[in-house]
């Protein structure tokens, strides 16, 4: 039996917009100036999604520490550009609206900054759908993907977390949901890698913003 979910939460990079670009030319921008190889594509890919230490560790072979390095110099850059070469995906605008005509209680998790969060919701007028807009803080610390989704939640006021719907397109928003006992559902228009999102459990599967609205609304 299909749930009516209260609360509906977001993550942001390849779920509401399309920031590739700019990821990866600051990762290669950081790479570059601590004298390492940039991976190959599909490795590369892997950096938009997960937390930049886990993706620096991950995919380029660095220590702690190392990965910490990088992704402060990817923040010397990239917060003076997080809206280069970013995009809306097409319908997210129209989801939003929808579903906070609806009276559903919405909010952005992200592992993002909370600062570059902040702006990127602004940046496309999208922040007055939302009652809360998680991210990380600044130096990227606290950015576990299933404490920001219980905080939240927590802004959000719900107490029952069968009434919350997680939705993101990386194996990390579905893992985290699961986590703190909320439902999962995966976007296939993101940045996962196929069969990624089945393999982490999601709930339920969308190819794009419309699904989402007809599911969630029906």
């Amino acid at each position: 039996m299909k749930k009516n979910y209260s609360a509906i939460l977001f993550d942001l990079d390849g779920t509401l917009t399309d920031s590739s670009p700019g990821i990866l030319g600051c990762v290669r921008y950081a790479l570059d100036k601590m004298g390492r190889k940039v991976p190959e594509e599909t490795l590369l890919n892997g950096f938009l999604g997960p937390p930049l230490v886990y993706s620096f560790t991950e995919y380029c072979g660095m220590t702690p520490e190392e990965a910490h390095q990088a992704a402060a110099i990817y923040r010397e850059v990239y917060e003076e550009q997080c809206v280069i070469g970013n995009s809306l995906y097409d319908g997210i605008y129209e989801l939003l609206e929808r579903l906070n005509g609806a009276g559903k209680l919405l909010a952005v998790a992200t592992t993002k900054p909370q600062v570059t969060a902040d702006k990127i919701v602004e940046y496309f007028d999208i922040k007055k759908f939302f009652k809360a807009v998680c991210g990380a803080a600044p130096d990227g610390s606290s950015g576990e993907k299933a404490g920001i989704i219980r905080e939240a939640v927590e802004k959000l006021g719900v107490s029952d977390m069968g009434q919350v719907l997680m939705i993101g397109d990386r194996f990390y928003d579905i893992e985290g949901a699961k986590a703190v006992g909320t439902d999962s559902a995966g976007v296939l228009f993101g940045y996962g890698r196929p069969g990624e999102l089945e393999k982490a459990g999601a709930d339920y599967i969308f190819k794009n913003p419309r699904e989402i609205a007809e599911f969630i609304l029906s």
